[in-house]
């Protein structure tokens, strides 16, 4: 019987009757926010008439927006695409390099409940001041170890086909890895700068507009959010086209295309850190709340202990398992494409970035507007979700039917002309060669199967045509004859991977970009039913709990279980003399398809249709629901 009540009044929109109700309330009802709190935006006397000009929620968006953009520019875009540099230059693994990533969101995790219980009571524009200050300063300790770490000087003795004696002591460990730790404390203030920025913004723009326009203001939010990464991506990858070191040394004859390269990722970390710090003046000047507050316009709902409130919790638990695999992608996106594809690392993030961003930010704009236009409750979010999640699902099949097989790989994927052993790089044919496994430098022979060095294929000697280098004598490369019965001898092995045969990329691309748009309509809905599921006092606490458990559970163990994933298709680890594992050199490309669509399923659990089955609260009589403002 419905007779006394309803089932659960979150799922229920505001009736007209209920509205009617409002504006016939007394005028203490809606007491509305005290002037002192509304004051002008200014520093205290210092008011000027062309600020008022932003004392609205336009002005705020814009100001939020150019923040969230930067914070997406260094956190979601700088740091993904410079993840393979610095594996390379400061010889870590991907488990490693995952931890880095992961350290933001530990550090969001740590402070989100604090930040958004107290900052909801607080002035949250001078919040999101501290936000500006602290993603500046992070950024700047990120590209600190450029500074300190000295010239690179990998592999200025691989001009040679063959190598000397090698001494191995502990004197000759390198301390580079050691600079991991300077990295995870840039991502943990990148993280506390970014805190405040998805709570208390959020919530002060819900404060700050009808609740009807609430997801069309968050969702533009949002998408400059994902601008950010955008700007990140291509920015980033334009500058590892420049040598890390500005000027190449005169002793190394190196390119992009050489494997050794290595690209300027510190110098946007360094133009990021002015360019925030200049962000924080607009936010010190907007009041606590902006004129005309709107109230909150649904039924009260009493506060309860958000944690049993199964409605937000199935919610959060959706949410974190899109997140993983969200992050574990944007994280590793571009080193995928350079392994599956054969493409260089500044293209293959140029490329991720082209891909990915706009998708993302198309997703959460198109489910921005649909929520605001067609105006649905919380169940109606839901089944939205529930629809958008499916369909990304089966587009995500792509990595099952578009991935590449594995590039011929002397002493890795196939033999030495049938001698030697798989996952043996030596072989009779360079066996007297006294080779470096440390030194990687790949060759591609005549016969198109690549090689780990010169010195592994054999070679004895190497000429210049042109300004090409090009490598002859080279024992293990088979010589095929040409149909007339010649030989060509105009080179043996040339520097570089072999071309990939693979042509799956544009498809790969095409399927990839409908899949993020259709993941990502699931995030601005999401948010918007939260808001709407909890009392309007504890809005900016649900969405710091959201955080802690989008961060435990999504954004935390994604990057760190892409990062094992990827390092379980490795089959060809940096090994120096000293049986130190550096970064892995050559992937297994279908393990590596494989593995990535296993957690994507996985992810795809029972947990995203969770909310539809959660069991309501108790009814609640009609005549027990009073109208409440967001003061009450």
């Amino acid at each position: 019987m419905k007779g006394d009540g309803i089932e659960n009044p979150v799922f229920e929109p505001p009736s007209p009757d209920l509205r009617r109700q409002r504006r016939a309330s007394p005028a203490g009802a809606d007491a509305g926010v005290p002037e002192a709190e509304e004051g002008p935006c200014g520093w205290g006397r210092c008011a000027p008439k062309a600020l008022q000009l932003c004392n609205n929620p336009e002005g705020y968006l814009a100001a939020y927006s150019l923040l969230a953009v930067f914070q997406g520019i260094v956190v979601n875009g700088l740091v993904n695409i410079s993840i393979s540099t610095i594996e390379k230059r400061y010889e870590l693994n991907s488990s490693l390099t995952g931890l880095i990533s992961a350290s933001y969101d530990i550090a969001f995790c740590v402070l989100s409940l604090f930040v958004s219980f107290f900052g909801e009571r607080g002035h949250k524009p001078q919040w999101l001041a501290f936000s500006a200050f602290m993603l500046g300063l992070g950024s700047l300790i990120f590209s600190l170890p450029h500074f300190s770490s000295g010239k690179y000087h990998y592999g200025a003795k691989l001009e040679g086909t063959s190598s000397t004696n090698f001494t191995c002591s502990a004197s000759t460990k390198s301390s580079l890895p050691n600079y991991l730790y300077v990295f995870i404390l840039g991502q943990l203030l990148l993280g506390v700068g970014g805190t405040p920025l998805y709570t208390l913004g959020t919530a002060f723009i819900d404060d700050s507009v009808p609740k009807h326009k609430s997801s069309l203001y968050i969702g533009i939010g949002y998408a400059m959010s994902l601008l950010g990464p955008a700007i990140g991506y291509v920015l980033g990858g334009q500058l590892l086209n420049v040598y890390i070191d500005i000027q190449i040394p005169e002793s190394m004859k190196i390119d992009q295309d050489d494997p050794r390269w290595l690209g300027a990722w510190w110098i946007a970390f360094l133009a990021c850190f002015f360019a925030i710090w200049l962000l924080i003046i607009p936010f010190t000047c907007f009041p606590k709340q902006l004129p005309g507050k709107f109230p909150y316009e649904s039924i009260c709902l009493k506060n309860t202990i958000l944690l049993k409130n199964p409605v937000l919790m199935s919610l959060i638990i959706a949410s974190s398992s899109e997140a993983l695999v969200a992050t574990g992608f944007a994280t590793f996106l571009p080193k995928f494409i350079e392994n599956q594809f054969g493409k260089t690392s500044s293209f293959s993030a140029t490329l991720g970035g082209l891909v990915l961003i706009p998708a993302a930010a198309l997703g959460q704009i198109i489910s921005g507007i649909l929520v605001s236009k067609c105006r649905m409750d919380c169940k109606s979010i839901i089944k939205f979700m529930i629809g958008t999640c499916s369909v990304a699902l089966i587009l995500n099949t792509v990595f099952l039917f578009a991935k590449c097989g594995n590039e011929p790989f002397a002493g890795v994927s196939e033999t030495y002309n049938g001698t030697g052993t798989l996952y043996n790089l030596t072989a009779p044919c360079n066996a007297n060669c006294r080779c470096l496994r440390s030194i990687y430098y790949p060759v591609c022979g005549r016969d198109e199967v690549q090689y780990f060095s010169p010195c592994f294929a054999g070679c004895s000697s190497h000429l210049f045509n042109n300004m090409k280098k090009t490598y002859h004598n080279c024992s293990c490369i088979g010589k095929p004859e040409r149909e007339n019965g010649s030989e060509d001898f105009l080179y043996e092995a040339v520097p570089g991977k072999c071309p990939t045969q693979c042509k799956f990329l544009p498809l790969f691309l095409t399927f990839f970009f409908f899949a993020v748009v259709f993941t990502f309509m699931a995030v601005t809905p999401t948010t918007v039913a939260i808001l709407r599921c909890v009392p309007d006092k504890q809005r900016s606490f649900a969405l710091g709990v959201q955080s802690v458990f989008l961060r435990l559970l999504g954004t935390i163990p994604g990057p760190i279980l892409f990062g094992v994933a990827i390092d379980n298709s490795c089959t060809l680890w940096d090994i120096n003399e000293c049986k130190t594992k550096g970064a892995c050199w050559v992937y297994d490309n279908e393990r590596m398809a494989y593995l990535l669509m296993v957690i994507f399923v996985i992810k795809y659990n029972p947990s995203s249709f969770l909310p539809l089955l959660a069991r309501p609260p108790p009814p609640l009589p009609v005549s027990q629901m009073p109208l409440c403002t967001s003061d009450e």
